[in-house]
């Protein structure tokens, strides 16, 4: 099968990667980017997923341009429901990707992660390629985390501390100085 795999950063793909090439699946990344602030740290991810991407020949697409602006306009008084939205617009970016390039189906490096809805992210991805007319391929690839991530090390892979946008930027920070306030 021809999959478009939603690449969120480098150490997220080692193991869906390995899996999804192991079943035999002709896969291509997808690196979306109008989500993370700010412009350096989006720069670094995608430098990072680069180099390794050119180590285990993985063609990737690269969104063009840079529009955190979008994503800003989109979530502002609705903060705490930000996830709903940077699934959405990814994914949908990601199965409208994948039907202009002729792919058989989508998938996503979020499934990967122990920290994302892993539940909303299945049921908005089959939603959004039953909309799309891509199917949506899910595979829970949270088994693999703590080798996805002893590999990351292995490799001195660049790994973020946050997910991406402004509004976890600030939560990472505020909860470490917040235990330093008294």
């Amino acid at each position: 099968m021809k999959l478009l795999l939603h690449t969120c950063c480098a150490p997220c793909s080692i193991y869906p990667v390995d899996v999804l090439r192991q079943e035999g699946h002709e896969i291509m990344g997808f690196f979306y980017r109008h989500n993370i602030h700010p412009y350096t740290e989006c720069r670094r991810r995608e430098e990072a997923l680069k180099n390794y991407t050119d180590t285990i020949h993985l063609r990737v697409i690269y969104q063009k341009g840079y529009n955190p602006e979008n994503f800003l306009r989109q979530v502002v008084f609705r903060e705490s429901d930000r996830c709903t939205y940077c699934y959405h617009d990814r994914l949908t970016t990601a199965a409208k990707t994948a039907r202009s390039g002729k792919f058989d189906s989508f998938s996503t490096t979020l499934l990967y992660s122990k920290y994302q809805n892993h539940d909303l992210i299945r049921s908005m991805g089959e939603a959004v390629g039953k909309s799309v007319g891509v199917p949506f391929y899910y595979q829970d690839f949270r088994t693999g985390w703590k080798s996805g991530l002893e590999a990351s090390k292995r490799l001195n892979m660049y790994r973020q501390q946050y997910c991406g946008c402004i509004y976890s930027e600030k939560e990472r920070f505020y909860r470490i100085n917040k235990r330093n306030v008294s």
